[in-house]
């Protein structure tokens, strides 16, 4: 039997460059792609995460920090949370704010911010994105909105008992979920929001939500 690992330490792992794999129940195993995000933003990155925000940015699974190292080197306010203790490490030697934290924990911070990041598939986190999207949605300001990077494919897919594997170790299984072009909409709505737009570079797509009365929405968790 392998030894079992936490998710954090995992990517901790990744992080630093060993190679992590995502394990689905069918056995398929995926690698993760720490490495591109352990680069600098990319002009698709940049267009489609980092130009948009004007104003206090909270970067949900900032990872190294490549988006929130991009916005604190325009001034821009912005505060990266992530599992990993490495990839906070990683994202503070960009320049940006970092703190290791569950977004589903409340925040030590009381702030609510003008925009939310949920790049590389990271609506996807806890496999319940309208779950996730309702908890973002309450740290908005009045008028903000959240940039959720979209999957490849059009539906919304929620994959059960998915594990990484590091070593031969394996972190305990969970859920995990992609949203694509065809979902955002309905999962936007089921979670109180609209969608403003869909943009798209570089062979990626990104969705605007927003409250759609501007106001921000109430979480609680019950």
């Amino acid at each position: 039997m392998t030894a079992e690992l936490s998710s954090a330490e995992a990517m901790d792992a990744a992080f630093t460059g060993r190679p992590c794999l995502l394990v689905t129940a069918d056995g398929r195993r995926r690698p993760m792609t720490a490495d591109l995000w352990s680069g600098p933003a990319s002009p698709a990155d940049l267009e489609l995460l980092v130009d948009p925000c004007d104003g206090p940015t909270l970067d949900v699974g900032c990872g190294p920090g490549r988006l929130a190292g991009a916005l604190a080197a325009r001034a821009i306010r912005v505060l990266g949370i992530d599992i990993s203790a490495v990839a906070v490490r990683q994202t503070r030697a960009r320049g940006a704010d970092a703190l290791r934290h569950d977004v589903f924990d409340d925040l030590p911070v009381p702030d609510r911010w003008q925009h939310v990041l949920l790049a590389d598939g990271n609506v996807g986190l806890g496999g319940q994105p309208v779950r996730l999207l309702r908890r973002v949605a309450a740290l908005l300001v009045p008028g903000g909105n959240v940039l959720v990077e979209l999957s490849g494919s059009g539906a919304l897919a929620v994959h059960e008992n998915v594990h990484l594997q590091v070593d031969g170790r394996s972190t305990g299984t969970f859920s995990w979920a992609t949203v694509g072009e065809d979902a955002i909409d309905e999962v936007a709505v089921s979670a109180g929001l609209v969608v403003d737009g869909v943009r798209n570079a570089g062979g990626r797509q990104v969705a605007t939500l927003r409250h759609p009365l501007g106001a921000p929405a109430l979480w609680h968790t019950g």
